[in-house]
């Protein structure tokens, strides 16, 4: 049996292991980071950074920082134009590439993320969450995880959510491990990507379906190839979860 102390010696084991790694990659990042922040101001304008207020752990709220990857593009109302419209093919680029994410790299020397963990998702899509959807902030959210190199974002948001919290439940210094190795041969095929008028676009989680009886095999999380059904209390806030 794990000793009760055990999970805040993994979450410090954790912490020390992602600075170390971010501050290593810094040396590298900062040519590329410069290179892309005057690009994207020479390509999209001002602001050069695109803040939003993200769920953290536990839910706390922080300030997710990336490249801007969209214009300021607005209709005769002043309202801004739809995602779709207002991200251009150098914005496609940056995302399909994630090289968006590199800011991000300061949200984990400031403790608000983690190399590994759930993407920290919008604040609007809390609402729609059951007590189960909520242990997916049990953790520091991540820059890579689970879900992204097991789909990323073209798997249905059930699937996503699945691999999120078979992360939470079954996180190790091997598994970050493993999906760090995993995740640069995904982003360089380019896997996972979408446009942004795709049902699982960002901005459009409206709650997951209540009749999950023709749930498909592929609404499971996988390691390996041994199967990890995770879903079964996902879906309702009535459901119970058993654990080990």
């Amino acid at each position: 049996m794990n000793s009760s102390n055990s999970p805040s010696r993994s979450f410090l084991g954790k912490r020390v292991f992602d600075v170390i790694v971010t501050l290593v990659l810094l040396p590298i990042a900062v040519p590329s980071f410069l290179f892309l922040a005057l690009t994207v101001r020479y390509k999209l304008g001002s602001p050069i950074l695109f803040r939003q207020q993200r769920p953290g752990l536990n839910g706390e709220t922080f300030t997710l920082i990336k490249f801007r990857t969209m214009t300021n593009a607005r209709d005769g109302n002043g309202e801004l134009l739809p995602d779709s419209e207002r991200l251009t093919r150098f914005g496609r680029l940056l995302r399909s590439t994630s090289l968006d994410e590199l800011p991000e790299l300061f949200n984990i020397l400031r403790g608000d993320m983690s190399l590994v963990g759930p993407r920290p998702l919008l604040m609007e899509y809390l609402q729609y969450y059951t007590p189960e959807l909520q242990r997916r902030h049990d953790v520091l959210p991540g820059i890579t995880g689970w879900a992204q190199v097991n789909g990323r974002n073209t798997t249905s948001w059930e699937r996503r959510f699945a691999l999120d919290l078979w992360y939470v439940d079954h996180q190790s210094f091997l598994l970050d491990l493993r999906i760090l190795l995993m995740t640069p041969w995904k982003v360089l095929r380019r896997e996972g990507t979408m446009q942004a008028d795709h049902p699982g676009w960002e901005g459009n989680f409206r709650g997951l379906p209540e009749n999950r009886d023709s749930a498909s095999a592929t609404d499971f999380a996988y390691l390996g190839d041994k199967p990890e059904p995770c879903l079964n209390s996902v879906f309702h806030e009535d459901s119970t979860t058993t654990k080990d």
